[in-house]
């Protein structure tokens, strides 16, 4: 069989299938683009058609949510969990509140969640969720009864070992813990290894709420490392300041390098001081206030309301902010200015065009199927203490979080190596490595 003729196929026919998911077509043509020499290797997994079962989901739930303001007014949204595959256990994703939630975009991030949780290593599936219904401006009460209401349709599909979501944009301490409370109400089980993201007080995991960012920068230090780098005196820049962001400026800071720009949906502040991370924690977690009000305190640092990010010359750029915020332009303006790795903190941040212009110019990437899988392993770390009713340290689970990043970074390498040569290329490495692990259960278990 002509490899490259069937997945032109198979591309093609998710467009017809589904003509409007463009992100899902992105992540789909990113993942299809990167497996040729891995089926040319593994004829089998043509013949089981594993690509055709991969793309399409196992289940797709779409739902009404009603819910009453606090003016009294109802309110309609519509809730989504695209459970895509469970070959290597439980679907496992987070959900996303945020008013550009649509299906293709809860497709694209459950798709990609597939392979990142394989290259964990860690017994998960890959799913995600969420709803249009935006938490911002929304007070604590307006909040509750959403949460309570979207989980009153959601919880009949969920279980510790059936799918278990943790949070996403929107979706922090506060939202995780009214939904784990209705779950708790509707099923009478104190079932805590079902949502994962809760507080440590109640069956949380130490470290969860930094893994992401933490592990992004982890995998960034490691790439570094094969040139012989590291952050230690490094100019580097962050997109966005919520949750992946502020703890990706942390982990860089305590490694000796120094987070000059950071930005949010309004424009994007530089720091040439280096962004004071408590001051950034005050305006972004507790006043929920627009970065510009970082430069109110802080009279040396400038804001734009102009412009990217991505203009700030950096040796080390972290895009931690949302999908397709790195554009081909801002890919240039990176490369001539000297960057040294890309790493992605957030879920396929950089366009095609930005990625290609990356690997011409050799650049370390790190996509985000690979830099910014700490967040989901550190939620599989969380279940495993569920079920064990314990509670680790923050040390011990801050370093099982180093040693997952370091064995995605070296498998990256090594799946890269094997079936293209370049060691460098994680992009093959991290695509052809979660989807073999998948493949190979996927044909143990039959056509299912």
């Amino acid at each position: 069989m002509d490899v490259s003729a069937y997945l032109e196929a198979v591309y093609g026919n998710l467009h017809r299938r589904d003509p409007a998911e463009t992100e899902f077509h992105q992540a789909a043509h990113e993942v299809l683009q990167a497996i040729g020499p891995v089926l040319q290797a593994h004829p089998e997994y043509l013949q089981a058609r594993i690509v055709e079962r991969l793309c399409e989901p196992e289940r797709q739930v779409i739902f009404r949510v009603p819910w009453v303001d606090d003016q009294g007014t109802v309110q309609v949204n519509r809730g989504f969990r695209v459970e895509f595959n469970s070959a290597l256990g439980p679907y496992k994703g987070g959900l996303r509140f945020h008013p550009s939630v649509n299906l293709g975009i809860v497709k694209f991030l459950g798709f990609e969640q597939i392979f990142k949780n394989a290259l964990t290593g860690m017994a998960i599936g890959g799913g995600k969720g969420g709803s249009d219904f935006d938490p911002k401006g929304r007070s604590d009460g307006e909040v509750m009864r959403f949460c309570q209401a979207f989980m009153t349709e959601l919880y009949r599909h969920l279980g510790e070992h059936t799918d278990v979501p943790a949070g996403d944009i929107g979706v922090g301490g506060r939202e995780i813990g009214y939904l784990f409370g209705q779950y708790k109400r509707i099923t009478n089980r104190h079932e805590s290894g079902v949502l994962t993201g809760k507080p440590v007080g109640w069956g949380g995991s130490h470290a969860r709420t930094e893994a992401t960012g933490y592990g992004a920068v982890f995998f960034a230090q490691e790439m570094l490392a094969t040139r012989g780098q590291d952050f230690d005196g490094r100019r580097v820049v962050v997109s966005g300041s919520g949750n992946v962001a502020i703890y990706a400026i942390e982990k860089v800071h305590a490694l000796g390098g120094r987070v000059v720009a950071c930005s949010d949906s309004s424009g994007y502040l530089v720091d040439e001081d280096g962004v004071d991370l408590e001051l950034l924690k005050e305006i972004k977690e507790v006043r929920r206030e627009r970065i510009s009000a970082y430069t109110e305190v802080k009279t040396t640092a400038r804001f734009s309301a102009r412009g990217s990010v991505f203009d700030v010359p950096c040796q080390v750029a972290l895009p931690c902010a949302t999908q397709n915020e790195l554009h081909q332009q801002d890919a240039a303006a990176l490369t001539k200015n000297g960057v040294l790795a890309v790493a992605e903190g957030a879920n396929m941040p950089c366009t095609p065009e930005a990625v290609e212009v990356f690997r011409g110019a050799r650049i370390l990437f790190g996509p985000g199927k690979a830099a910014n899988a700490g967040g989901v392993a550190t939620s599989a770390l969380e279940m495993q203490q569920n079920a064990s009713r314990e509670s680790w340290s923050f040390e011990r689970t801050e370093d099982q979080l180093a040693t997952i990043m370091r064995q995605v970074h070296a498998q990256c390498r090594a799946t890269a190596e094997t079936y293209g040569g370049d060691a460098d290329d994680y992009v093959l490495g991290a695509n052809a490595a979660g989807f073999l692990r998948v493949a190979e259960a996927m044909t143990a278990q039959g056509v299912v």
